[in-house]
This record gives structure tokens, sequence and C-alpha cells, in this order.
């Protein structure tokens, strides 16, 4: 096929309201870049010093002189994982954009056989070390979102489905679509300030509760001095015993779903005079006598014909409803219905899981190697992360995905060049009031910690 000349044309026709109309198609040698609003990402590292942490975490150095430096290739894949690529391969097709490397601050974004050898090189050891980020990105918060409660930390797990299953760990487990092929990671996050406070890989035949209380243990010994922990949350996967005795051996408050053992079923009942209303139509709670001193049972009790989506497990003896129980270690001035509110806010874990699988891309992160998956989960929880600290910075009152941080920001053409011999960025915002809200991040950006801006990410 001949080389495209530089002035070499191609006429292409559209279809508009008016009538056909032709587009003159050529090249152009100018470095332009998809998502030079990646710039505001990469300030904001530098600001973090981010690049000199991650350097300590990573396991091994460049091995000749032609090699990438491993900071760069990990800073290439994280922005990457930004950009939209939820595969290895797809955060090496960037490469294709002429100026993405001047912009993240690199000396180029590796190859798919580059990232692969990079994280091929990660043991059970150099993930800890990555395990350690997520601790470090929790250093900014303050002593307590409720100083007299301390936060609150949720645990949770689910399945990360691998079809073709040939990768290790990748195991035939429980999933809601059945027995499928997986790996079943544990997750702790931070629920005041939405953010991740713990990871951990697993096979996919694993159990909920396997590992979880060595999990548990290691999630609060990283934390950093000023986060104290006032509450633990789980569902029904941590409420085992071993899971329970281990938070109250560290000090912790718990609310987790119990099993609704025959013990259980036994004390669920129809209307019952002692039972308190919710808030919520059709839902009533009662505290029961629970099966171990030191401990509370509250059961929940849902209608199902005021609440047919109602969660919860349906008993022969008790057909118009379905029940669920949580234990707690709460103290008394915590009446059944304080225990079942407190408990309710732990859902919102299912919307860190949702967007780190599916805008941070997760669920398509599998390599062959077990060490290496979970490798670039740790790396992609890192970029989550310090996205919710880059809008507190901006000073967004209110934390938004990834989807709406690309589309708003990041994803902003620009042209890269050397004006007088200083490298420029030239961002396309047309229009005062667009160039307006840009200079209001920018500002922001370079401002001082404790300045507060605008909500402007909102605008």
């Amino acid at each position: 096929m001949p080389r495209p000349e530089a002035n070499q044309t191609v006429r292409l026709d559209v279809d508009r309201a008016a009538g056909t109309s032709a587009i003159r198609i050529s090249f152009t040698d100018q470095r332009l870049t998809a998502h030079g609003g990646l710039i505001v990402w990469s300030h904001f590292l530098h600001q973090k010093r981010f690049r000199a942490e991650l350097a300590q975490r990573l396991p091994h150095a460049p091995t000749s002189p032609n090699a990438y430096v491993p900071t760069d290739i990990a800073l290439g894949y994280v922005g990457g994982i930004l950009a939209g690529a939820d595969k290895l391969s797809r955060v090496a097709w960037l490469q294709n954009d002429p100026a993405i490397a001047e912009v993240l601050g690199i000396e180029a974004v590796a190859s798919q056989s580059t990232f692969s050898r990079f994280f091929s090189a990660f043991g059970f050891q150099s993930c800890e070390e990555l395990a350690e980020l997520h601790a470090w990105a929790l250093r900014g918060l303050p002593s307590s979102a409720r100083p007299s409660e301390g936060y609150t930390l949720d645990l949770d797990s689910w399945a990360l489905l691998h079809e073709d299953g040939h990768q290790q760990g990748v195991a035939v487990g429980y999933t809601r679509r059945g027995l499928k092929p997986c790996h079943r990671p544990l997750i702790a996050a931070l629920a005041e300030p939405k953010m991740i406070a713990g990871y951990a890989l697993r096979s996919g035949n694993t159990a909920c509760v396997n590992g979880a209380t060595e999990f548990l243990r290691q999630t609060l010994r990283r934390l950093p001095a000023q986060v104290r922990v006032g509450l633990v949350r789980g569902d029904s996967g941590f409420g085992d015993a071993g899971v329970q005795q281990a938070a109250e051996d560290l000090g912790l408050k718990f609310i987790f779903v119990a099993r609704l053992t025959r013990p259980v079923q036994s004390l669920c009942r129809h209307e019952d005079t002692h039972g308190q209303p919710t808030e919520v139509a059709g839902i009533d709670v009662q505290e029961t006598q629970a099966m171990r001193p030191g401990r509370r049972l509250v059961l929940i009790r849902q209608r199902i014909a005021e609440r047919p989506q109602a969660g919860g497990k349906r008993l022969l003896d008790v057909p118009a409803y379905k029940f669920q129980a949580l234990v707690t270690n709460l103290p008394v001035s915590t009446d059944a219905l304080g225990v079942w509110r407190r408990y309710n806010g732990r859902a919102d874990i299912e919307n860190r899981i949702k967007e780190l699988g599916a805008q941070f891309g997760i669920k398509g992160l599998c390599c062959q190697s077990f060490w290496a998956t979970e490798a670039t989960h740790h790396l992609a929880i890192v970029a989550y992360n310090l996205c919710v600290l880059l809008q507190r910075r901006l000073g967004q009152l209110q934390r938004c995905e990834l989807g709406t941080l690309r589309w708003r920001l990041f994803a902003r053409a620009a042209v890269w060049s050397r004006a007088r011999g200083k490298p420029t960025l030239r961002l396309a915002v047309r229009g005062l009031e667009s160039r307006s809200w840009w200079m209001q991040i920018l500002e922001k950006l370079g401002a001082p910690p404790n300045c507060h801006a605008v909500d402007c990410l909102a605008a």
C-alpha cells in the first residue's frame, strides 16, 4: 500500500438535512491528543508526589539502558484506565495518540508485551507493597467524619467472571449467574469518604468468609493513625463467628447479616406487638434474644404484598413475609430501629464495586499470572482513590463517577507544541462560558489545598 503524503486528500459524502455535502479528509503532523484534560490529573499527581511513592512499591528496576522506567509503565497503565481502557491491549493502543505521553509526563505508553512482562514480575510481596498505596491515599482524610463514632468500614466480596477460565486463580464458583469460572476478591471501603481501604484477590472457588478475618486485620493495620474505624458492616458472608470475634478483639463495633439458621428461623413470627415500624412501609424490626452473650439479634420483617422486591428469605411457616437478621455488639442505647438504619448504608459499597468493575476496568483485567492480575487491580483501585481525592481538591461537594470525570474533564482534545521552546498544551475549548469553567478548574488546582472553591465539576 502506498504511503499517504501530507497533502493527499480524499472526499467523503455526508447526508445533511439540506442535502449531500462532501468533506475533504487529509493528514496532519501536528501532535494532537484526545485526552488533553489528563494534564489536570498529571499535575494533581505531581502535587501528591505520587511518582516517588509509586517507585517505592514497584518490584524491579530497568534491566537495560533502553528499558522503560517502571514508574512510566505504571503511570501509562493508570492513564489508560482513566482514558477508558479495560484491557492491557487497549491501554497499549494509546501509543497511537501522539501527545498522550507528554500529557502524562512519561517517556511513552508501553506496548502490550511490555505491560505483560512488567506485571508478570509481581508476586505476593510486591502486591502487598502495592496494597499499601490504598492506605497512603487515605492520609489526607480528616481524623473522622463523626469524631464521636469514627469511620464506617464496609466489607464485601464479589465474583469477577472469566468465561475462558484458563488464568491462574480462575475457578468455578457460585455467582449470580450460577456456577461460573471466576475470581472472588475481598474489598473494604470507608463509607463516608467513599474510598477503598483494602483489596485482596482470591480464587473463584473460595467461600466468602475464607481469609476475611486476616483481611480485616491487615486492612486495619495499614490505615493511617488518624483514620479510626468505629463500625464494621458486612453481609451474611461475613456473619461467621470468627469474623465477629476478630472485630471484637480489635475493639470494633459491628453489624453483620446473620444467617437464618433453624434457631433464628424459630424466632421469626407473624405480626407482633413488639415490632417497631420503620419509615419504609412494609418493614418492621424487632430485637430478640441472641445466641451468645454480648450479642444482639435484630429481625427485619418485610411484607411481600407491600414490598414484592424485598430481599431476604421466605419461610414456609410465615409465607406472607421475607426475613433478614442482623447481629451486632452495639450498645443497647442504639435500639433495634437504630441498628437497622445504621446497617442500611452498607448497600452503597455495591456502587463502588460496580464502578470499579465497569469504569476502572477490573472486570476485564485478567492476566495469566494470579499476582499480575492482582497488581493490575491494585493500580486501578489506586486510580479510583486518587480520582476521589482530585474531586476533593477541586472543591467537588458531591463525588461523581469516572464516566463523568472522563467526559467533562479528561477527554478534552488538545494540541501539543513547543512555543518558543516551552512545552505548551492548547485545550480545544470554545466559548467564554466553557473557558471560564476550565479556568476555575486550573486556578483551583493551583490554589493552596485549604482554599475551597465552587462545585465546579457539577456545573
